[in-house]
């Protein structure tokens, strides 16, 4: 942070103050061990926030955060669908090299809560590392990265198996499937043809009883059992698809345990924010680590009936200026108890915002500002870019903005630097330590090259070419989607990371994204010196990242992705699983 009596006319007094000065600042940030909380918006778009261009939501909260700490402008997501996302949040690392990005167009994320996917265990999250330095750690929210392996109460993906002390959330997360009138979101692609099959196993049992019946004898036991393994096949496909989808992946646990089964969802943000709270009270001697993963704003956009109305901008903008004042809440407990001076705080969202266009014209997700796309959208800059702030009133430099190329994988070694962690010395981390940049230490980013996956797919490069203030960006695949609304990929908001996508090599398309951030002026390749020596100096950082990467087990592999009724948490009697207990436990679980 810049010293305002530090100048190069200093006297040899001054010159000495202020080397000390320096000294103080760079070892109050490596031994101060601060608080550190970490919040995590769903969904949420780079434009949907005031200090980032919105003017149709107030979000006041997020924006004090700004005022009082630095932004980031180009803050980039590591995919732009939340479960690898989430697990490069953690980890530092690319998704593809913990096996969490998906060879398919249909499950790019974890899609059962009883399917043998997820974070592997051998993976060392920011909880983990800052455990084993004396912290406190807490997930409260969303998790989305598995649960168990082999037998329904193993457990191995959980978070308290990651490096977390305390859970309290759905370990999958709030779809429109969440509600029990509410508009289907899970898989709706493959509705049609999923009751195609459905009717026609439902008509099998009836061809095969139509011989017996006709004569009006008795059914042979063959029959019978034929009429029986048809029926429970017909179950068995409609079970754990979409007709109790609500009632086994929409889920809430503290812990271990399950406390309510299915999720009541009007109830399930205030819980949350109520845990929140406490976890900051309880451990506010620190050092502590809280991740608050907000359900907001993905779909189902539960609001509270005092947001109701407030936005101009409908339901979606009432949900986020809702998750506003949750921030707020947060904030006001941390300043209660008088931790804010010693407190990291950075606030963020998993991805870019959602483009889907509900019945009726109202739109279900977002704005990402300038940025063209958005959720799930491949390596399109709406899609990646996400909203950046850190805080720590004693160190960092307040209403600063950088804008260099970062990444939420950058977080992970940062959390390292700042809680006196050691990385990990037998894998790759590709996130860099930020404070440097953050406190003015250093101008540019560590990021030369920053790698874009659409699941195993490298779809997009960019390349900061720090001599110029250049950011060069190169795509080699774009999915295909209308912004006027009128593809399928668009409605839906996930599009194909393979097949029917559009393939520009060669010659790829490159952008200047730092004259061109909106991405809608390729260069030419007429102009052959330039534009060669781009994408000749890019393929080859690409060749040497694809020889740092190594084979691991695929967590989206056909087998984990599917469900099994041996891995699905249950409260209760399976598979007639419910309960809820949160009337019954201690609203304090400490």
């Amino acid at each position: 942070m810049t010293r305002p009596f530090c100048s190069r006319t200093c006297g040899l007094s001054v010159g000495l103050w202020c080397l000390f000065g320096a000294l103080s600042s760079a070892l109050e940030t490596r031994n101060a061990r601060p608080n550190i909380v970490l919040l995590m918006a769903d969904d949420l778009g780079v434009g949907d926030v005031c200090r980032y261009g919105n003017d149709t939501v107030s979000t006041p909260n997020v924006d004090r955060l700004a005022s009082e700490g630095v932004r980031l402008t180009q803050h980039l997501a590591a995919a732009s669908v939340c479960t690898p996302s989430r697990a490069a949040f953690l980890t530092g690392r690319c998704p593809i090299r913990a096996g969490m990005a998906s060879p398919f167009n249909l499950n790019r994320a974890l899609t059962w809560l009883g399917g043998s996917g997820g974070l592997p265990t051998n993976e060392t999250t920011v909880g983990k590392l800052l455990q084993h330095r004396g912290y406190r750690t807490g997930l409260i929210g969303k998790w989305h990265l598995g649960v168990s392996c082999a037998s329904r109460d193993d457990h191995c993906y959980h978070p308290l198996n990651h490096g977390f002390d305390y859970f309290y959330g759905p370990p999958f997360g709030l779809l429109g499937d969440c509600e029990a009138s509410g508009t289907a979101e899970l898989h709706r692609g493959l509705r049609v043809k999923l009751w195609v099959s459905r009717a026609a196993l439902g008509l099998l049992p009836t061809l095969l009883l139509l011989p017996k019946l006709a004569r009006w004898l008795s059914v042979p036991w063959k029959v019978i059992a034929a009429f029986a393994l048809l029926a429970f096949l017909f179950f068995v496909g409609w079970y754990p698809s979409y007709g109790f989808t609500r009632r086994w992946n929409c889920i809430l646990m503290r812990n271990h345990d399950i406390v309510q089964q299915p999720m009541r969802e009007g109830r399930v943000a205030s819980l949350m924010l109520k845990e929140a709270v406490a976890f900051i009270d309880r451990y506010k001697r620190g050092p502590f680590l809280l991740s608050v993963s907000f359900l907001h704003v993905h779909t189902l956009l539960i609001t509270k009936e005092k947001f109701l109305g407030h936005s101009k901008y409908g339901l979606y903008g009432d949900n986020v200026e809702e998750m506003d004042w949750m921030v707020g809440r947060i904030l006001e407990a941390l300043d209660r108890g008088r931790l804010a001076n010693h407190t990291l705080v950075y606030f963020t969202s998993d991805n870019g915002g959602r483009l889907e266009v509900q019945e009726g014209g109202a739109r279900l997700g977002g704005s990402n500002g300038i940025y063209k796309g958005g959720r799930g959208m491949g390596g399109w800059e709406g899609g990646i870019r996400v909203p950046g702030i850190f805080r720590w009133p004693t160190v960092l430099e307040a209403g600063k903005v950088i804008d260099e190329p970062t990444s939420l994988m950058d977080i992970y070694p940062t959390l390292s630097y700042v809680g006196g962690g050691i990385l990990p010395q037998d894998r790759v981390t590709d996130g860099r330590n930020l404070m440097p940049l953050l406190e003015g230490r250093v101008s540019h980013s560590d990021h030369e090259f920053l790698f874009h996956y659409c699941g195993v797919y490298l779809h997009t490069a960019r390349w900061h070419q720090k001599d110029c203030a250049t950011v060069w960006k190169v795509h080699y695949v774009t999915p295909k989607f209308s912004p006027e609304g009128a593809d399928a990929c668009y409605r839906s908001g996930v599009c194909a990371c393979s097949g029917d996508v559009t393939y520009h090599d060669p010659p790829p398309t490159l952008f200047d994204i730092s004259r061109d951030p909106s991405e809608a002026r390729p260069l030419s390749p007429d102009n052959k010196a330039l534009f060669d020596s781009v994408v000749r100096k890019i393929e080859a950082a690409i060749k040497e990242h694809r020889r740092t990467l190594t084979p691991v087990p695929q967590q989206f592999s056909v087998f984990n992705t599917i469900w099994k009724p041996w891995l699905q948490p249950c409260c209760g009697t399976f598979p007639f699983c419910g309960c809820d207990k949160e009337d019954t436990i201690l609203s304090t679980p400490w």
